[in-house]
């Protein structure tokens, strides 16, 4: 079988709403509504397979409307859905955001209660699938036991990436974090994960360090706009960004970074160029109504480098 990569976790539909003007709390804003496929590691998947990786999901769906859009989608989009349990007996989840004028978030809902019908047997009945795969990608919807039985019984073996998602689920995985080989928290999920707050780049390099410490391989902290820092437990410690943009939905950033993160790593990048590549992406993503840019490719990425790239190319500004 060719290279492949596993993901194991959440696939939503995703319902956006951006209003036309700033809102206005406990009323009515006109703005528009958009309808696509999400989920953390759905997305993070999608978008790996835009950029030319070949990747199997792991997740549950309901048997209605929802769950069949998103194996429809997800499949032409070169995602191997064919592993997904179908359930009959529960609705699909769903993602609820409503985005302020510029773009940004101001409240999101989900509706993740399908997954907890997730179980170790089935991690057990896709065995060969998640021990034969060049990595392993996560995020905590997923129930706990699932989580540690997909740390305990591949993770030795297979690296495994974890995308926190938030501050409460940040909460949730703490205790496991030195289990992962590449995480990508933003900076307040960065605070729960080692314990330290952070109010300077020293504070925010000390608490990477602590994260190094627990076992983790590689941090690469989300500074949104501001690009991101990076270190590694062989000591490399560096800091990347890119000219932003106006963001038309800055919701799917982070998937794509991560995304990113792992074609390159895939390639044997160097980790200047996989920051390079990963902030690009999620550039990338930021300029299409979709969660996921459709248009995304290593050739997009590389136009956004070219144009965008404040330092100069293959190093890293300090």
């Amino acid at each position: 079988m060719k290279d492949y990569i596993a993901g194991v976790g959440a696939a939503n539909i995703d319902i956006s709403g951006r209003s036309f003007q700033p809102i206005i709390m406990r009323d009515s804003n006109p703005g528009r509504m958009h309808i696509s496929a999400g989920g953390v590691t759905r997305n993070i998947l999608e978008n790996a397979a835009r950029l030319g990786a070949r990747p199997f999901l792991l997740s549950l769906v309901g048997n209605d409307a929802y769950g069949r859009h998103i194996l429809e989608h997800s499949s032409a989009a070169g995602i191997d859905v064919s592993r997904v349990r179908i359930l009959n007996d529960h609705s699909s989840s769903s993602y609820l955001n409503i985005l302020g004028a510029d773009g940004d978030m101001v409240l999101a809902l989900s509706d993740m209660d399908i997954m907890k019908k997730m179980d170790v047997a089935y991690l057990q009945e896709n065995k060969e699938l998640l021990r034969g795969a060049k990595l392993i990608v996560t995020d905590p919807s997923i129930p706990p036991e699932v989580m540690d039985g997909l740390l305990q019984d591949y993770g030795k073996e297979v690296p495994v990436y974890l995308d926190p998602v938030s501050c409460a689920y940040a909460e949730v995985i703490k205790e496991k974090i030195g289990s992962f080989h590449t995480i990508k928290p933003n900076v307040l999920e960065t605070e729960i994960l080692s314990g330290k707050t952070i109010r300077s780049d020293k504070d925010l390099e000390e608490a990477a360090d602590i994260l190094l410490q627990k076992g983790v391989g590689r941090v690469f902290v989300s500074l949104g706009a501001k690009g991101c820092y990076y270190a590694d437990r062989e000591g490399r410690k560096l800091y990347s960004a890119l000219r932003p943009t106006e963001a038309v939905n800055a919701t799917g950033a982070g998937d794509a970074f991560l995304a990113a993160v792992i074609c390159a790593t895939l390639q044997g990048l160097p980790p200047e160029e996989i920051l390079l590549r990963a902030n690009a992406a999620g550039i990338a993503a930021i300029l299409s109504p979709d969660t996921i840019n459709p248009e995304i490719s290593d050739t997009m990425i590389g136009k956004i480098i070219k144009e965008r790239n404040i330092c100069p190319m293959k190093s890293i500004c300090q």
